[in-house]
């Protein structure tokens, strides 16, 4: 899921550049406002490439999900989120 993600980012982030260069190189010469569309458009797909690399899959693991190793501060962000974690 990770790599697909990650292909997924890096595809998005070069479709960004070749708009951006494209908007330019090539097509300022025919059509100024077509440029600047594809620079916005450009400007719009790194925000969302990042939320697309960073969104949580359903089997991924998080690093809150598990005790950090430290029973102090597990407990204290256990108290902090209202979860209750049985003592040992």
């Amino acid at each position: 899921m990770y790599a697909r993600r990650r292909h997924l980012y890096f595809g998005m982030m070069a479709l960004c550049l070749v708009l951006f260069v494209g908007a330019w190189a090539v097509v300022r010469l025919w059509s100024i406002p077509a440029a600047i569309a594809m620079c916005v458009v450009a400007m719009v797909i790194p925000p969302v490439a990042a939320m697309v690399a960073n969104r949580r899959g359903p089997e991924d693991r998080w690093w809150d999900e598990h005790p950090s190793g430290d029973p102090k501060s597990d407990e204290w962000w256990d108290e902090l989120d209202g979860r209750r974690r049985p003592r040992s």
